[in-house]
């Protein structure tokens, strides 16, 4: 039919140009975010982009619903506002007979979708928490940066390093705070460089002094040293420990029916079935009014979209809490939306006995 592959072709022009900029916007926000979490020692920064990678790839389902949904209404706004929709009425077309074409367009993306929320997302987020994880785990050495004072061991030690710029195993002007039990050293050094004595990892002081306290006698002594060895922590080459929810599979998610479980379980088929019924509401919603201006429909669709996904994320936090159960939320927030977009989309038609797969005369 003629009205259905028009309309097919221009859903997909608007549709792609739509995805571009999407991406865009999220790829240069969630950069930004991930460049801050870098700086403040959550992410190592040479896994940015890895991490914004997985991040946007853990958001795709939502930019793929808002996609269609902004194709949709654009597209049949537009339709309406330059009377080409009245061309198409006339021929026996009726709103409810744009579903058909809609969902012949959209059954690709929903499926896509569908895979991504069910299968990639919790692979993204499992990757995330595997590089926070490693990089929480990482040894003393990865964490020295030239020209800061740095703590580890709970507190225990602080170094202080200028790297050398010709090696990135040697430093100079190196001082240690050490402490252990009752006694505390401080140690200064011309230059420093590491060792690997039996797999263990040395920063050896070269040219130095020590100075001892002990508070159990109140003893204070002074040394200076050709060179005195402190060793280092090699990091936890272990695996992680931990599983946040939305780091597990859908079919663990399954077998272990906890709340938190069942409200990840939620959110996740809330995306799919929330894609479905955003394509309901921008074709009951599109249209022109010339009285209100052509951009009041949009933004109220808009607005609409913002507030789905808003109770979205309140269901599943009820889920997760107890307040509510995974069916009262499919029944409750999607069985109503479903409802009430049909219904309206049949208003306009005009007759609600009219057949929902009608096409033109």
């Amino acid at each position: 039919m003629l009205f259905d592959s028009s309309l097919r072709r221009e859903l997909a022009g608007s549709f792609s140009a739509t995805l571009v900029a999407l991406i865009t916007v999220v790829v240069t926000v969630t950069l930004i975010r991930v460049i801050g979490d870098a700086s403040r020692n959550i992410f190592s920064p040479a896994d940015v982009l890895v991490i914004m990678a997985f991040t946007v790839l853990s958001d795709a389902p939502t930019i793929l619903s808002l996609s269609m949904f902004i194709a949709v209404t654009s597209v049949i706004t537009r339709m309406y506002r330059e009377s080409e929709m009245v061309i198409w009425l006339g021929t026996g077309i009726s709103p409810v007979g744009l579903v058909k074409p809609v969902l012949l367009f959209a059954w690709p993306v929903l499926l896509t979708i569908l895979v991504l929320a069910t299968l990639v997302l919790p692979w993204s987020y499992g990757r995330i928490e595997d590089l926070r994880d490693k990089f929480e785990k990482r040894g003393e050495l990865a964490r020295f940066e030239p020209g800061k004072f740095q703590e580890f061991s709970n507190g225990n030690q602080v170094f202080f390093i200028e790297t050398d710029g010709r090696k990135e195993t040697s430093g100079r002007n190196v001082f240690l705070l050490n402490r252990s039990g009752d006694s505390e050293m401080i140690a200064a050094s011309q230059s420093g460089h590491l060792e690997e004595v039996d797999g263990s990892k040395y920063m050896v002081l070269d040219h130095g002094q020590r100075l001892q306290h002990s508070s159990s006698n109140d003893a204070l002594s002074l040394a200076t040293f050709e060179k005195m060895g402190i060793r280092l922590n090699g990091g936890d080459k272990s695996a992680r420990n931990y599983a946040p929810t939305n780091s597990l599979t859908t079919l663990h998610l399954l077998a272990d029916p906890s709340p938190r479980n069942q409200g990840e379980l939620v959110w996740r088929g809330g995306l799919v079935v929330a894609a479905i019924n955003l394509l309901l509401l921008a074709l009951a919603a599109a249209g022109a009014n010339p009285r209100v201006g052509s951009s009041t429909n949009f933004g109220a669709a808009l607005l609409a979209f913002v507030v789905y996904f808003n109770c979205l994320i309140l269901a599943k936090n009820g889920v997760e809490t107890g307040q509510y159960s995974p069916l009262e939320v499919v029944t409750g927030l999607h069985g109503t939306v479903f409802i009430s977009c049909l219904a309206w989309l049949l208003l306009r038609s005009g007759n609600l006995r009219r057949p929902l797969w009608r096409g033109s005369r």
